[in-house]
């Protein structure tokens, strides 16, 4: 083989042997252009000499990989430690330990990937300045609250932050403070009752004029605060903050700050009937608790704006406001209020579905937060919008998943819808394997083999006559007529000759009954080796030439894992 080939096929080795033993063809030519970039300009003839010998080695098992990498090029199995870590760029006007952010999620479903990648940043910029990150439900809307998101969403964030939430706050719990700040602003002739009809309010504030509820005296305005209690019935009266009447952007003009809403709140049933809106309850919570910077969409860049009129009436240090743009997620529902009406209509099981994209049911495939995480730090703060087909965010979140979880993943065989295959004149051989390629000291798996074995059905009946086939790591073996002829034990062989590689188990092992839920929904069931009784709930495993699954359910008869990803 001549220098070039060898130098594509250590390349094809190193990529293949760290993800699940098949190379990436583009990962293979940009580190074989790096190390000669001369090559650059004949890679198009070069191209189907990579591919062939990106096919050629996705046919050797792993354990073989590493072996020929071992004698090719050693130097690439010497873990490299990260030079650069990606930084998170400096936060506007922090000062380490001083730091309070928070995240603000409405209870009216559950979280979804968009507050994961978005919502990471506060989390990552607290720790990066020991800072303090709170959770505040922001529940003010009666009628949108889905009651065991309290708890399901502080679950998420508590997984997410690592346990490194500060305090959880709900706003329904924090109506009589709002109030209390009412009054003082109606006293001070900041705020008044409009009684206005919505539309009739409108005409005045595109004409710039005051409607005529502004200048009412104080003591009318008191009057009428009291009559929002007792007598106003829910769109007949609002309270709006006193602004510019001429302010260039009619949205900044006599913003409604409270209104009336009879609906049946989850946590305060029918005790309140005046309830504050977004723009006032925000600007009165961040104060209160002490935030110090806030990292939202850039469509909140006119509520800072009205927030500010509050901080301005009482005198108050306003936040520091950080923005990103809108991140639209194309190929996958995110909407709460749909993914919540599909499972009232029975279409998903629950929030959990593998087929949806919220936390929890990431979090039951077997993502890490830190996924998350990286994937927030490479996308950083900004003002550009973004479209994000959903195959490229999975592409990327899974990369950095993938990560995360190889080094702790062990592996193990597992065979899909098994059946018996004979191999004659095999001979008896004990099989031993790591349980993870590049950490040798976590131990061994053996099998004892002898003739007989279970393989899958879509594997077997893909063999074809004369050919040569290998059952990873243990024999060669080739289909004559309806038999099955053992060949040879040695791997050169079978890479000098051999169509393809069959996962396998000793038929007569005492293998595990498992079952993976697909992230389409689909059950695959088959057989896993012995070791996997050794696992708890919730492990990452990585089954050869399949796929990463995390163990969801151990019952007596059988282990159910949910796919992760390849």
């Amino acid at each position: 083989m001549d220098d070039l080939k060898l130098i594509i096929r250590k390349y094809a080795l190193d990529n293949a042997r760290k993800y699940n033993g098949v190379p990436n063809m583009g990962a293979v030519v940009g580190k074989l252009i790096g190390e000669r970039p001369e090559l650059k300009a004949n890679l198009k003839a070069l191209t189907p000499e990579i591919k062939n010998i990106c096919d050629e080695v996705k046919v050797i098992p792993v354990e073989q990989q590493i072996e020929e990498l071992q004698k090719l090029a050693p130097e690439l199995l010497v873990e490299k430690k990260v030079v650069e870590e990606k930084k998170l760029k400096p936060l506007p006007n922090a000062v380490k330990g001083k730091v309070v952010m928070r995240l603000a999620p409405s209870p009216s479903g559950m979280q979804h990937i968009g507050h994961g990648v978005v919502f990471s940043l506060s989390h990552l910029y607290c720790r990066e300045y020991d800072g303090k990150l709170i959770l505040r439900f922001e529940d003010t809307n009666p009628e949108e609250i889905y009651e065991p998101a309290y708890r399901l969403t502080e679950q998420d964030w508590n997984w997410m932050t690592d346990n490194h939430i500060h305090k959880v706050i709900i706003q329904s719990d924090r109506l009589e403070t709002y109030y209390d700040y009412m009054e003082k602003l109606i006293n001070k002739g900041q705020s008044y009752v409009c009684t206005c009809s919505g539309d009739l309010f409108r005409n005045f504030v595109m004409k710039k004029q005051p409607c005529p509820c502004r200048d009412l005296s104080i003591k009318e305005q008191v009057s009428r605060w009291d009559k929002m209690f007792v007598e106003y019935e829910p769109g007949q009266a609002v309270v709006r903050i006193k602004t510019d009447i001429n302010d260039p952007n009619p949205a900044m003009r006599d913003w409604p700050a409270m209104r009336i809403n009879h609906n049946v709140h989850p946590r305060t049933k029918d005790k309140y009937k005046v309830w504050p809106l977004m723009n006032f309850a925000v600007a009165i919570d961040d104060h209160e608790m002490g935030v110090t910077h806030t990292i939202r969409g850039k469509d909140h860049m006119d509520n800072a704006k009205r927030q500010q009129h509050i901080y301005n009436f009482f005198g108050w240090n306003s936040p520091t406001h950080s923005y990103i743009g809108k991140i639209n997620f194309e190929g996958v529902e995110i909407s709460k209020r749909k993914i919540k009406a599909a499972i009232e209509r029975g279409e998903y099981d629950d929030w959990d579905d593998i087929r949806l994209v919220t936390l929890a049911a990431m979090k039951r495939r077997g993502f890490q937060p830190g996924a998350f995480h990286r994937f927030a730090m490479d996308m950083g703060i900004g003002l550009n919008d973004k479209v994000v087909p959903a195959d490229d965010f999975f592409k990327s979140l899974e990369a950095h998943n993938r990560d995360i979880i190889d080094p702790v993943a062990n592996r193990y065989f597992f065979v899909a819808n098994p059946v018996k295959l004979t191999v004659k004149n095999a001979p008896e051989q004990t099989v031993k394997l790591h349980l993870h390629p590049d950490y040798h000291k976590r131990g061994d798996r053996s099998f004892n083999a002898n003739t007989e074995f279970y393989v899958s059905k879509d594997d077997l009946n893909k063999t074809k006559a004369k050919k040569l086939y290998r059952l990873m790591d243990c024999l060669n073996f080739r289909k004559e007529g309806k038999e099955f002829i053992f060949d040879s034990t040695d791997y050169v062989v079978y890479r000098e000759r051999g169509e393809s590689t069959l996962h396998w188990l000793p038929r007569d092992a005492d293998n595990v009954n498992v079952e993976v839920l697909m992230t389409d929904k689909k059950l695959i069931k088959g057989l896993g080796e012995i070791g996997l009784k050794d696992l708890k709930a919730g492990d990452m495993v990585q089954f050869e030439r399949f796929g990463f699954c995390r163990l969801d359910k151990k019952e007596k008869d059988k282990l159910t894992f949910w796919f992760a990803h390849k």
